[in-house]
């Protein structure tokens, strides 16, 4: 019997090695990327079972890039692997279609379980924020507001590559866009959301969880 294939998605090396040594034994390692846009490209080349992403991750969040690769793989779980206690960042995660959210320092005592328990289509939460976020969907919590919400996906790449310090010129050549269409995505968002500088921009950017610290 085949055994599940995983796809592990963080910019830390030295995590990544370690989550290979911990899962080889029950899982096949289908392969390893370090940002976003990589996370989403390599699902096709490498089809995995289970998907254990950052929430924190250069050129596209993991939560963004998950978002994007639910829509075409409904059937990949997913479990965030993070150093993210914010409950906040959680209630995004299973918004977007995770099935499982572990922080880092727990990974050694509980990631085998929640892996087996996506495969299985079971929900998996670390205890440590279990009750806080029973406790926000009670409340009908949420990471953004509506503006934020309403951003298009394309806005939200170009809103986080701005936030990570590249250039309209550097945005346009890594998403396959003009520089004349990263210019309008940035002026409308700005217009939209009421703010006038680029750096009010990438302050919103990192408030509202788009780029995670």
């Amino acid at each position: 019997m085949a055994r599940p294939r995983v796809l592990i998605a963080d910019d830390h090396k030295i995590v990544v090695e370690g989550l290979k040594k911990m899962l080889q034994h029950d899982f096949d390692i289908a392969g390893t990327v370090e940002d976003g846009r990589e996370l989403i490209t390599s699902v096709e080349k490498h089809h995995p079972d289970v998907i254990i992403a950052d929430v924190s991750m250069p050129m596209l969040n993991g939560i963004d890039a998950v978002r994007q690769i639910k829509k075409v793989h409904k059937t990949i779980k997913v479990v965030f692997l993070t150093m993210q206690l914010d409950v906040a960042y959680a209630v995004s995660a299973f918004k977007v279609g995770a099935s499982g959210y572990v922080l880092k320092h727990s990974a050694p005592d509980e990631l085998v379980t929640a892996i087996n328990e996506a495969l299985k289509g079971r929900t998996y939460v670390t205890p440590l924020i279990a009750g806080k976020l029973l406790q926000a969907y009670e409340e009908g919590s949420h990471t953004q507001t509506d503006t934020a919400r309403s951003l298009t996906p394309r806005q939200r790449e170009v809103l986080q590559l701005l936030a990570e310090g590249y250039s309209a010129k550097e945005i346009a050549t890594i998403l396959n866009i003009s520089l004349k269409t990263v210019e309008y995505h940035k002026y409308r968002m700005m217009e939209d959301l009421g703010i006038k500088t680029l750096a009010e921009l990438v302050r919103y950017a990192v408030k509202h969880g788009i780029e995670t610290p």
